[in-house]
């Protein structure tokens, strides 16, 4: 990206943020205020990532750091895979059959008895539009603006059924 594309693309991230500050006094209840938190923290990280790579196409661009570039190299890398998550993250080792949600400790998701083998894993359900609320458009908007996947989804078992 160029300099102009990554100003704008602040300009962007700056705008849904404060977007979002501004909808969240109207949440009626404290899990859509806490969407709006986290939402408001991921765009902050991306705006911080934004922001060191500018810097650092800056002292590119004057030759002040011989390893600048390869900083910013690995800087626009790291932003490209950036998803900002709402609710729950879910990461699975399929090798030794544990998950994990949140970063909280790997749980095992093998079990064995005299019936057999079972292998069970949660899954991530997205969280509908009702329970978004005003916040499912402006999610929208900010990936089809910005190009970061914003994850609304929550970690269930398909037997829970829901929540």
């Amino acid at each position: 990206m160029t300099t102009d594309q990554n100003l704008m693309l602040y300009t962007k991230l700056a705008g849904f943020r404060l977007v979002v500050l501004a909808n969240r006094f109207g949440c009626d209840s404290e899990f859509r205020r806490d969407l709006h938190d986290r939402l408001v923290e991921g765009l902050e990280a991306a705006i911080g990532r934004v922001r060191i790579i500018m810097s650092l196409e800056r002292s590119v661009f004057a030759g002040e750091d011989e390893f600048a570039e390869h900083q910013l190299e690995g800087e626009t890398e790291i932003f490209g895979r950036i998803t900002i998550n709402l609710r729950d993250d879910l990461e699975i080792d399929f090798d030794t059959h544990e998950y994990r949600i949140n970063g909280d400790d790997w749980a095992i998701a093998l079990t064995a008895d005299n019936t057999g083998v079972d292998i069970d894993y949660p899954e991530l359900i997205a969280l509908t539009d009702d329970e978004l609320g005003s916040l499912a458009p402006i999610i929208k908007e900010i990936t089809s603006e910005t190009g970061i996947a914003v994850n609304a989804s929550r970690a269930c078992y398909i037997r829970c059924g829901g929540s």
